[in-house]
This record gives structure tokens, C-alpha cells and sequence, in this order.
């Protein structure tokens, strides 16, 4: 067995193999940009190597500087993880030339199924139904467009070497063919140093379900079942779940026979994944396999009990598979959400800054579990990925995984940043969720005008209400009993107020208040809510029974008033006596500005191009500007026609969130 793994990657999943590499007695290494220094895989490697600078190129994809690691640390074998160097042939040559062992596939497997156009030439040749499409990559816009008419609309474009949704476009008619190769041969270059691109028939309503297989190296291949990997937003999968609700028996031995040939043909070893599209009827087609471990591979290991990082690190050094096809067996459900840095009410956009607050659920043993890259303080920098944790709760049934899901979503807190976890709890309480009705394209058809305030009105305004008075009457009750106060000041907890529920136009809602702190009836005209929690001022997240049944919830204050989110939910809450209330009535609504006139960053970014001058005039859908972040490149498009009055940035500009960029007259 190896004594010191280098892992060759950062965040989550680096911490993720040091816990495994520390149960099993194995010392780890932790490579690390600028930007990572403080970071918490770093602190939790046994021994850590600056490599670089903050960009991907100069750091986590530099394989000359990680190979100096390497020998500098001693370390004998490397876990690339995901995305970075994990599927580049190249680096795994180099670890073997430099006697170093890739806890990963050979070097002649990356290079057969790695690469998307290899592999699907490969699927073909080897009898497995693949989607319509190029093999070869495609250099110009007049042979993208030649080919995309010649399959037809609508078309994926999609980089070779590509991974969690960089450098794929969906392109419905000849521009968008024309604009989104641009893009994707860009966003390809930037990520993975690879800018070939090639072009597939996009299968409309499909589900994505894809195969975890694991080989030893000794001809010994099985698989694990499958992974639903429908709910996806721009191509990047949000939310997965283990087994699929929609698959039968029949189909996934099919599908998992399937990736188990395809693995055996080459000579696979180690943990990879085959991905299929799978439409209304069941049918499938291969779509590509990733020749690494899966972001969402938590859930399979859920459901069966088996360690991946485990097994890949002892198939590495040689061992055999411990068990065959017919001991796989799959127990219970598990579902995973990823918490990305985006603000869901800016079309989803990344969202950068400083982790002031972070509190995660509580974790359960084979129930809940959090894995996670940052901490409290943690930064969360333009440069990589946007995802900050990967929230797992498994059940003996999906109905149980889900709810626990739907619990710890409401537990997990977050400060300083943009983020989705509203959106997560609102996808997970949606009744078509619930009923495993899924596609990938559920995010569109369930939220087509985006992610914003009118999905954020609560089902249940009143108990959000009564959870807020309960807030303000505790604080009222603590501030009362400070000592030093005026006589006659002090205020009985018993009391009656006013809940003016919404921001703007806000509907009233009489609270009465009864009981002890700890202990409270909250009651509207409509119903009493019995609180019983112990809940401590300045704690984000509330957790009761309210009326015998559990709720979680969190609670922030914002301004004088309280922001409750419940299931993906929120309103906002002022809670005033009934002298306030009246005075509050005659309050005028301060209207923001209006700043339509301008073009607007929706995130902090680097300004690649302004498409557009001053006198000019532009139509509707018009490009203006590209702004990318984390590594995406992000187009915006003009609203509607007009002419363009000022330039407020210049290409190579740093952005911050809602800088003008341009101005219309």
C-alpha cells in the first residue's frame, strides 16, 4: 500500500480523499495556488505545496510544477480527483515515466474513452447506440453550421476534453451555432487546455442517467447501478439521486451491461462512469464516459455501502476487486444537491466574496452528510468552480431521502455570498420532483422566467409569520429583562402585534401571543401555532415543533424587519407592536432607482470584450459585452433596441457586481 498520496486537485473533493487517505493510514499532500493558501484542504493535508498562482494554468493544470511536488514531497502515488489534470493522458505518462503511481485509469483508457470524440468513435465501432453527431472536431463557424443543418436542429455543441458544463452550448438556429462555438472553443481552451469542439443532435425531454462501473485491472469489471442526473441548469447537474425513479429492472441490466462491456473493451481499472441520455420510452444512448471519479459518486456509495475512493486507491497498488457483479446490491435511496456560489435572482449567475457566515446541517451516519472544501471565512474566488459544498441525505425510501433533504437544506447557512440553496429547497418541495417526473430540462420548463421573487412567495405565509413573532417576542421578553431599566418598562410576554408580511404592498396579519419563552402559542385569525423550541437569539437557524410536527427554518434579520426562508421559501417579516403599526401605515414606499438606461455586470468578473461603441445602434438579443467568471464565459445581450450613449469599462476591465458597463441614450 502507498504511504503518501499527493492529491492534485483543491476543495471538496481533496478533502474528501484525505479523509478516506487518513483512514487508511496513508499520509497525504496538498498542492495549492495563491488563492488557496488558507484554504481548507490545505489544512487538513498532512503536508502542503504552493504551485502557482491563482489561474488554473499557472497552478492545479501546471503538470511541471505538480511533478516538482511530487519529487520534492516524496509522495509515491497522486489522486487527481475531478476536472483539472484527472482525464489528461498526458499527465498520467508523465507520473509513469517519473515512477509515481495515477490512482486512476491507464493512460490508454483516458486516452480511448476520456476524450468525448474518441469515446464515442470507440462506442460506435463497438456496436453501442450513440447520439447523432460529428466525430471530429469542428474549427470554423461556416463547417459548425454545415453540420448542424445537416443533423438538425437543435444541436449540442460540446468540448472534446470538457466537464461539468464548460464549453457545451445548446444552439437552436445558425447564430446561435455561429456565436456559441466562439464561446465554447474559448471556455474549452481556458478550463482544459483543449479547444476542440465537435457537435451532436440534442434529444429533447431526455433524462440523463449514467452508470458507476469499477474495474482492478485484473479483468475484473462490475457496476454499481446508475445515478439520476436529470435536474441540471446550463448543463451542470444540480441535484442527483441513486437508484433512478424511472428506470426498471430490465433497462438498468441493459445499461449497466452496456458500460461494463464498453470498460472491459478497454482494459478499464478504476472507478469511471458511462453516461447515457434516456428518452420517454426507455431507450438509450451512450453519450460519453468520464475516466475519473464523479462529483456526485457520494450517492452510489450511499445505497451500497462502498467506499470509491477506497477501492480506487487499493485497485492503484494492485489489488483485485473483493467482490463480483452478482454481491452488488443497492439499499435505500440517496439524493445529493450541490451548493454553488450564484445568485438564483441574477439568472444564476457566480457570485464571488467572503464566507462571513457558515453553518452546516448537523451530520447523521448514513442519513446526512456534508462534503466540503471551505469553512467559515473561507474566500470564494473567481478562478474555479463555483461549488462550495455537496449536501447527501439517503432514506429506506426516496419519499425519506427527500424530506431529510428538504430538513438540511433549511439547516445550511450561509453569509456573504450569493447562493442557490433557496433554489435547491423550492426544486426539492416541487411536486413534480417529488413525483420523479424529471428531464434535463425541468429547470427550464419548471422555472422559464428564472428563479426570483414570485417562486419566493410562501405556500404557508402565516406560520413564516407566526415563526417570525416567536423571534420577536423572545426578543422583546430578553430586551425587557436587562437590567437597569425604567419602572414600567418591562414588558409581559403575553402580548399583541402586528405582522406586516411581504416587502412591498404588505398584507397584515393580527399575532397573538401566549406562553413562556421556549414555550409559545402564536396565534392568527386563521389558526394557533404551538412553538416549542430552544431556539437562542443570533442562531440563523430555527429549528421547533410546531404544532408536533418539525420544522427548520432560518431567520436573519434586515433591518428592523426578519427575512423567514422554509423550504426553498421566504418572506420578509415586520413585527411591530400595534402603536408602531399604525405609525408604520403612514410610511411612504421608497421606489428604487431606475436604472434601465444602463447595461449592468450581473456578477464580479473579468470584461473579455465590449461589442459595441458609442453612436451605435443595437437591436434586440444584440451582443454588447462578455463578462467571464469562473472560467464561464457569460454573454449580454441587449434587452431591446437602441442607441448606445456612453462606455462606462473597457475589455480587460475587473468588474464588481452591478458595475455599468454601458450606457443607452
Amino acid at each position: 500500500m502507498f504511504k503518501k498520496i499527493l492529491i492534485a486537485n483543491r476543495g471538496e473533493i481533496a478533502c474528501r480523499v484525505i479523509r478516506t487517505a487518513r483512514r487508511m493510514g496513508i499520509a497525504t499532500v496538498a498542492v495549492c495556488s495563491e488563492a488557496d493558501v488558507d484554504a481548507r484542504h490545505v489544512d487538513e493535508a498532512d503536508e502542503s505545496v504552493l504551485i502557482g498562482k491563482a489561474p488554473s494554468v499557472d497552478s492545479y493544470l501546471n503538470m511541471d510544477r505538480i511533478l516538482d511536488a511530487i519529487a520534492r514531497t516524496g509522495a509515491d502515488a497522486v489522486h487527481p480527483g475531478y476536472g483539472f489534470l484527472s482525464e489528461n493522458r498526458a499527465f498520467a505518462d508523465a507520473l509513469a515515466k517519473a515512477g509515481v503511481t495515477f490512482i486512476g485509469p491507464g493512460p490508454d483508457a483516458i486516452a480511448a474513452m476520456g476524450d468525448k470524440i474518441e469515446s464515442k468513435r470507440l462506442a460506435r465501432e463497438a456496436g453501442v447506440r450513440t447520439v447523432p453527431g460529428t466525430l471530429d472536431p469542428v474549427r470554423d463557424a461556416a463547417e459548425a453550421v454545415r453540420i448542424a443543418e445537416e443533423i438538425g436542429f437543435p444541436v449540442m455543441l460540446k468540448a472534446s476534453a470538457g466537464g461539468g458544463g464548460k464549453g457545451m452550448r445548446l444552439a437552436w438556429n445558425t447564430q446561435e451555432v455561429e456565436e456559441g462555438l466562439v464561446s465554447a472553443i474559448n471556455e474549452a481552451k481556458s478550463a482544459f487546455g483543449d479547444d476542440r469542439v465537435f457537435i451532436e443532435k440534442f434529444i429533447e425531454e431526455p433524462r440523463h442517467i449514467e452508470i458507476q462501473v469499477i474495474g482492478d485491472g485484473h479483468g475484473n469489471v462490475i457496476h454499481l447501478g446508475e445515478r439520476e442526473c436529470s435536474i441540471q441548469r446550463r448543463h451542470q447537474k444540480v441535484i442527483e439521486e441513486a437508484p433512478s425513479p424511472f428506470l426498471d429492472a430490465e433497462t438498468r441490466e441493459a445499461m449497466g451491461s452496456q458500460a461494463v462491456a464498453l470498460a472491459k473493451q478497454v482494459g478499464y481499472r478504476s472507478a469511471g462512469t458511462v453516461e447515457f441520455i434516456v428518452d420517454k420510452n426507455r431507450a438509450f444512448y451512450f453519450l460519453e464516459m468520464n475516466t475519473r471519479l464523479q462529483v456526485e459518486h457520494p450517492v452510489t456509495e450511499l445505497i451500497t455501502g462502498i467506499d470509491l475512493v477506497e477501492w480506487m486507491i487499493r485497485i492503484a497498488a494492485g489489488e483485485h476487486l473483493p467482490i463480483g457483479q452478482s454481491d452488488v446490491s443497492l439499499r435505500g435511496w440517496a439524493v445529493e444537491s450541490r451548493l454553488y456560489a450564484e445568485d438564483p435572482g441574477r439568472g444564476f449567475l457566480p457570485s464571488t466574496g467572503r464566507l462571513i457566515r457558515y453553518v452546516e446541517p448537523e451530520a447523521v451516519e448514513n442519513a446526512v452528510r456534508i462534503d466540503s472544501g471551505v469553512v467559515e471565512g473561507s474566500e470564494i474566488s473567481i478562478h474555479y468552480d463555483p461549488m462550495i459544498a455537496k449536501l447527501i441525505t439517503a432514506g429506506e425510501t426516496r419519499e425519506e431521502a427527500i424530506e431529510r433533504m428538504a430538513h438540511a437544506l433549511d439547516a445550511f447557512y450561509l453569509g456573504g455570498i450569493g447562493n442557490n440553496l433557496s433554489f435547491l429547497g423550492h426544486v426539492i418541495a416541487h411536486p413534480r420532483f417529488r413525483e420523479g417526473r424529471l428531464s434535463t430540462g425541468f429547470i427550464d420548463e419548471e422555472y422559464p422566467e428564472g428563479f426570483g421573487s414570485d417562486n419566493l412567495k410562501p405556500e404557508e405565509p402565516d406560520l413564516l409569520a407566526a415563526i417570525a413573532t416567536y423571534v420577536q417576542a423572545y426578543t422583546d421578553r430578553r430586551d425587557s429583562a436587562v437590567e437597569g431599566r425604567v419602572d414600567g418598562s418591562r414588558r409581559s410576554l403575553e402580548h399583541a402585534y402586528v405582522a406586516f408580511v411581504g416587502h412591498k404592498d404588505p398584507s397584515e396579519l393580527d399575532m397573538a401571543v401566549t406562553g413562556n419563552s421556549g414555550s409559545m402559542t402564536v396565534a392568527t385569525a386563521k389558526a394557533a401555532y404551538e412553538i416549542a423550541s430552544d431556539w437562542t437569539l443570533g442562531d440563523p437557524v430555527f429549528v421547533a415543533k410546531v404544532n408536533g410536527s418539525l420544522v427548520v427554518a432560518q431567520v436573519a434579520r434586515r433591518g428592523i424587519s426578519h427575512v423567514v426562508r422554509h423550504h426553498g421559501r421566504e418572506t420578509e417579516v415586520r413585527v411591530l407592536s400595534a402603536h408602531a403599526a399604525a405609525l408604520a401605515r403612514l410610511m411612504p414606499y421608497k421606489e428604487p432607482p431606475d436604472m434601465s438606461r444602463f447595461l449592468l455586470s450581473p456578477m464580479p468578473g473579468l470584461l473579455v470584450r465590449v461589442s459595441a461603441a458609442p453612436g451605435d445602434r443595437v437591436k434586440a438579443g444584440q451582443e454588447l459585452a462578455v463578462v467571464e467568471a469562473m472560467k464561464m464565459e457569460n454573454i449580454l445581450r441587449a434587452e431591446q433596441d437602441g442607441v448606445i450613449a456612453t462606455l462606462h469599462a473597457e475589455a480587460g476591465e475587473s468588474l464588481e457586481v452591478d458595475q455599468a458597463i454601458l450606457e443607452f441614450e
